[in-house]
């Protein structure tokens, strides 16, 4: 989860656990002086009564880990994200003091927070099926005759592949977040928690010498059969069975990741584990930080643009810093389309698809703005999902939350978001992001394009003959008509935007668009023009860029070398009304 999505948190929901009330009494305090809504629960109880799915809510955990473990058990299958407030003693999951809750709450509402994914593990078995964010426990049954034989057998399959017996107290499946509690007490290795996705078998007081931990994928499914009465514990207890001779459970990585929140506040993960597990590699002090670090650990895809020290000056960080927060925009923002694209596939009623490509609109608009808002307070923004507020001077915002609509609706994968800075009217930096191919074009003005950070270029054909061409709206098929025979195809995919980026990165050799809006193609304009691109209107005059009107404009664009051959077989064949 992008942690700029926060920004449009206006529900917490928060759990509680008994003697927290200076706290709560706080946390009140602050969502009441910024309009965002407040429910709490005891630790325990359930939260369907407060909690409502149609909301932008972040869950808050005030209490130790058990409390956060709670919070895990009721908000990661909701994939709510989640905040852990410490107010117990040694806790190393719910980081965030409380003297510090205002300014970390402050960071996550401005979209500053990072949100760590973690793995959960599934455990399904007789009279147990449940998931956990620390370890599976599969350990002997201590006998009533302290004399007795103490240990278990257990046969171990990875992917139905007979792993082997492990003879001993047991054995350990845990998440990275749990691999700091038995399993290191097991000498199992410590994981890197955030956005580590994998599962560790740890075994607990073997008898071979020999045998090591083993790491497996998420999607590993591990077989664990009993030889004799066993004791099933997930996460220190909050599930828990006997197991017989002979019964069999199944463990894997659950479906359902858990999304947890950091920010600034939070201890760093192996100050933590100095301080709290006795780690010694290091003295519990860190050394500072470099200068390229934040102060949160956030670590976001770089759109590849690096400073020009030809360029320099405030305008050049301007457009650096604007690129990368529509970076991190656009993809906040592709997570709810994403989630809602999954949910048009399934549904046949129109009226139902309809209203979800609305609310997927919405959600976008939403998150796109807030964040822009919030870093950019006094640049404008234009976008056709909201009011205009558009500056004489500076800049200013083109945002088009989901362009390719009709393709959202019908569960076609070619959509996208666009995402552009204008100085002077003119469109000076643009962020195309696809969602679901997880694609990033980018650029600024004058200093190249790229696409998921890596240099993109158009191609050099210049004969028809040869090339492959995209077309947009075109309402009498004309342009497909004169063209299709000429070329090697013309197709057309639904998305100005990502026409004008296929045909930056040489996927096309020329792109026509009969009539467009300016945040249809602000974004993509600054990097087709970028990356080479030659754009014009329909009779090879310079394209006028113009945001205050809603009239369309039509657009040609191509490598260049072909842009005459274009406009002569397009100039021969111009319907006569347009002409």
């Amino acid at each position: 989860m992008q942690g700029r999505r926060l920004a449009t948190t206006d529900e917490i929901v928060a759990i509680v656990s008994p003697d927290s009330d200076d706290v709560v009494t706080r946390l009140a305090t602050w969502a009441d002086d910024r309009g965002i809504g407040l429910s709490t629960v005891d630790v325990g109880d359930d939260i369907d009564d407060v909690y409502d799915e149609n909301r932008a809510t972040l869950g808050v955990t005030i209490g130790g880990d058990g409390t956060f473990l709670e919070g895990i058990k009721t908000f990661a299958p909701r994939n709510v994200p989640q905040l852990g407030v410490n107010t117990g003693t040694l806790s190393f999951l719910a980081r965030v003091e409380p003297e510090d809750l205002e300014a970390a709450l402050d960071e996550v509402i401005h979209g500053r927070a990072t949100v760590d994914s973690r793995q959960q593990v599934a455990v399904r078995g007789p009279r147990v099926d449940t998931t956990g964010i620390n370890d599976v426990m599969i350990e002997h049954v201590p006998p009533e005759n302290p004399t007795d034989r103490k240990i278990t057998r257990l046969d171990v399959y990875a992917d139905d592949e007979y792993v082997g017996e492990f003879e001993g107290t047991g054995l350990a499946v845990s998440t990275p977040t749990g691999s700091t509690g038995v399993s290191l007490s097991a000498n199992g290795p410590i994981h890197y928690p955030a956005n580590n996705h994998t599962l560790q078998l740890v075994p607990l007081h073997t008898h071979q010498l020999g045998v090591r931990p083993i790491v497996v994928s998420p999607e590993t499914e591990l077989r664990i059969v009993t030889r004799g009465p066993a004791s099933l514990l997930v996460d220190g207890g909050r599930a828990h069975v006997i197991l017989e001779a002979g019964e069999e459970i199944l463990v894997t990585g659950a479906d359902k990741l858990a999304h947890i929140v950091r920010t600034s506040y939070d201890d760093h993960f192996f100050t933590a584990i100095s301080r709290k597990l006795g780690w010694d590699i290091r003295g519990v002090d860190e050394p500072a930080r470099s200068p390229t670090s934040t102060a949160s650990g956030a670590v976001t895809r770089s759109a590849g643009v690096s400073a020009d020290p030809q360029d320099g000056g405030e305008d050049a960080d301007t457009l650096e810093h604007a690129l990368t927060i529509a970076t991190e925009a656009a993809e906040a923002a592709g997570e709810p389309l994403r989630e809602l694209h999954g949910q048009v596939e399934s549904i046949a009623v129109k009226s139902n698809k309809s209203d979800i490509v609305t609310e997927a609109d919405h959600q976008a608009n939403r998150i796109i703005t807030t964040v822009i808002d919030n870093e950019f307070p006094d640049h404008g923004i234009v976008s056709e999902e909201q009011p205009r507020r558009i500056l004489e001077d500076g800049y200013t915002w083109v945002v088009d939350p989901l362009d390719g609509t009709g393709n959202f609706a019908h569960g076609n994968p070619n959509y996208s978001i666009s995402i552009a800075l204008l100085e002077g009217g003119q469109p000076v930096m643009g962020v195309v992001y696809v969602p679901e191919t997880d694609e990033l074009f980018t650029a600024i003005a004058g200093r190249g394009a790229r696409r998921d950070g890596e240099p993109i270029g158009t191609t050099d054909r210049d004969s028809l003959d040869e090339s492959m061409l995209i077309s947009g709206y075109d309402p009498d098929g004309s342009f497909l008509s004169q063209f299709y025979q000429e070329t090697r195809g013309v197709r057309r995919l639904g998305s100005a935007a990502l026409n004008l980026c296929y045909l930056a990165s040489g996927s096309a050799d020329a792109t026509w668009e009969y009539d467009t809006y300016p945040w249809d193609i602000a974004a993509g304009l600054v990097i087709a023009r970028a990356a080479g691109a030659t754009i014009t209107d329909e009779r090879g005059e310079p394209f006028v860029f113009n945001f205050e009107t809603d009239n369309r404009s039509a657009l040609l664009g191509s490598n260049g070398p072909l842009h005459p051959a274009l406009l002569e077989h397009l100039e021969t064949d111009l319907p006569e009304r347009d002409r």
